[in-house]
């Protein structure tokens, strides 16, 4: 560009727009020089290229053997795990199969008691003893009541970068049978069972991981709480905290929450409970010696002496 002439304004000059040369050629000129530069004289190979290469090539073949050995491992260890998981579900389906038998010949055994019984006792005295058993879960009952099933609500997508599947309100929480049948109790319930286990009261509710126990026995969805009682008892359970909540759950989280009255039910048994009885401790037997300092370590039983147990006793 000339200069201007005397007199005359100088013109505007205009830089290169930097973004559109940026975008137009991203590459730094040196790179391009550079790899000119290589195709006209490449460099010689030294001993140290042909060394790193060497190196990665030893690398890569190990890393390759070791990946080829724990797969031939891991291939050979199958048959084993899978005949020793399918050896535990056949043990459980057998101690499941035993467990069955053996309750159905309780129940048998049961009935001969309560039928011996019968005929040894008064009338009045037997039918006192069936309503006590009734009452306290030991005997077999039939009414007309209410039936409470809920169920898990269907499964979801698993997460596609985690693998797990959702976990939350759509499943049915041990905590919520357990409120479903306190309010059954509460709304005048005589006999209440989960899915034909009786409920006494030493009966727990309670969860495994993920599997509920009644009783120490797993149930599973959908969940059936059984109740024999009177008429008002469903209008009452109705307005309980239990089923304004479970609604409102079944609502949000997809359960399925029903109640719905139910004539001639029939309520088993529950397992007989294993009885304890408190024991008096038996106190040491006197030293043969009978010297004082032996009867002054020993209580007797007037609690002379002195004793490192609390004048309380154990359990």
């Amino acid at each position: 560009m000339s200069a201007p002439e005397p007199g005359q304004r100088p013109g505007r000059v205009y830089a290169p727009d930097f973004l559109t040369e940026l975008f137009r050629n991203p590459l730094d000129p040196g790179y391009a020089d550079a790899a000119a530069r290589r195709e006209r004289s490449p460099a010689p190979q030294g001993w140290r290229g042909t060394s790193a290469r060497a190196v990665a090539v030893v690398v890569l073949a190990a890393v390759g053997f070791l990946f080829a050995v724990a797969y031939r491992e891991t291939v050979a260890d199958e048959p084993s795990r899978s005949q020793a998981r399918a050896g535990l579900v056949a043990q459980i389906q057998q101690r499941e199969a035993e467990t069955d038998q053996l309750s159905v010949r309780a129940d048998r055994l049961r009935e001969e008691v309560g039928r011996q019984r019968d005929a040894a006792l008064s009338g009045s005295q037997a039918a006192r003893l069936r309503n006590l058993e009734a009452g306290t879960g030991l005997g077999r009952v039939r009414g007309d009541g209410v039936v409470v099933r809920l169920t898990d609500a269907a499964p979801k997508d698993e997460d596609a970068v985690t693998g797990d599947s959702e976990v939350g309100p759509d499943k049915v929480l041990y905590s919520d049978l357990q409120k479903v049948a306190n309010d059954l109790w509460a709304s005048g319930a005589e006999a209440v069972a989960i899915n034909g286990q009786r409920l006494t009261a030493t009966s727990t509710i309670r969860s495994a991981g993920a599997a509920i126990l009644v009783d120490f026995r797993p149930v599973t969805s959908p969940y059936e709480v059984t109740a024999i009682g009177p008429g008002p008892m469903r209008d009452r359970f109705e307005e309980s905290r239990s089923a304004y909540l479970m609604r409102r759950v079944a609502k949000i989280a997809g359960l399925s929450f029903q109640v719905r009255d139910a004539e001639d039910l029939t309520l088993p048994a529950a397992t007989e409970p294993r009885l304890r009885y408190a024991e008096p401790s038996v106190s040491p037997s006197p030293s043969p010696s009978g010297s004082g300092a032996d009867r002054s370590s020993s209580p007797g039983p007037t609690g002379s002496g002195t004793s490192s147990r609390p004048s309380g006793g154990v359990r």
